[in-house]
């Protein structure tokens, strides 16, 4: 694997509306082609890394105060947002963020008119993530706001696709949402790093599922990064599972 990360966040500091420090010093590297896992609990800081990764911090009274952010060799912090999407950091929020009152197809669409594709790239982009969620193309024509939670990630992750995204930031994608749904959200995302080479960054609670599909590992406590390595290293250590993860459920014996 490439030792040059795509991502590099570099002892950041984060401060919001000029008092509350969120970070203390944060520092992660995103390998091109791995998932690296951001694990912690709530409030621990993984949104607001992942904000920052994506200079969102400004629109929420955030800033980094210390530190640097580098992606693919363009300097985060001086890049804005949309420009930052055309060159291929694309990220999904928290919360299953979809236009309520578009069609499932419309809500895709948007991700491509994003990066000024063109009608023939947007109908192969298109085709592609009904492959990847087939359940998508079942209700393309469905308004997306009607749509089960598990669908609308799935809209949030296919519009963030349509982008056409060198590396995925993902926030809490199996908030709220059943563990099959899960499962299946995160066997795709796999399947994409695994055939197309996608590079994923996800913060997760479920240490779990993250673990299960992770390359690396790093964890925050109260905005710190307090443990990094990867993920098999991590799940088979107790005393980091009991302290960081609570115990891990144990896979289901065979019937």
């Amino acid at each position: 694997m490439p030792s040059q990360p795509l991502l590099r966040i570099e002892a950041i500091e984060v401060v919001y509306q000029h008092s509350i420090v969120a970070l203390h010093g944060v520092s992660l590297d995103i390998l091109p082609g791995e998932i690296h896992a951001l694990l912690g609990a709530n409030g621990a800081g993984k949104s607001t890394t992942l904000k920052a990764s994506s200079n969102l911090l400004p629109a929420e009274r955030g800033a980094v105060t210390a530190g640097a952010i580098h992606f693919d060799g363009v300097d985060v912090l001086k890049t804005a947002p949309a420009a930052l999407v055309r060159l291929g950091l694309v990220q999904v929020l928290e919360g299953r963020h979809v236009f309520s009152n578009l069609t499932v197809e419309e809500n895709l669409i948007t991700g491509g008119l994003g990066r000024s594709a063109t009608r023939k790239e947007i109908a192969e982009d298109l085709a592609r993530v009904y492959r990847i969620f087939p359940k998508l193309g079942e209700r393309k024509h469905s308004r997306a706001g009607l749509t089960s939670g598990g669908e609308q990630q799935m809209v949030a992750i296919g519009r963030a696709l349509m982008s056409r995204p060198k590396l995925l930031v993902l926030d809490e994608p199996s908030m709220g949402l059943a563990p099959l749904v899960v499962q299946d959200i995160f066997n795709q995302l796999k399947k994409l790093n695994r055939e197309e080479g996608l590079t994923i960054l996800v913060a997760e609670q479920n240490s779990t599922v993250a673990l299960r599909h992770a390359d690396r590992v790093t964890v925050l406590d109260t905005g710190n990064d307090v443990l990094s390595g990867t993920a098999q290293e991590l799940s088979q250590r107790s005393d980091i599972q009991s302290f960081y993860f609570g115990q891990l459920a144990p896979e289901p014996l065979a019937a």
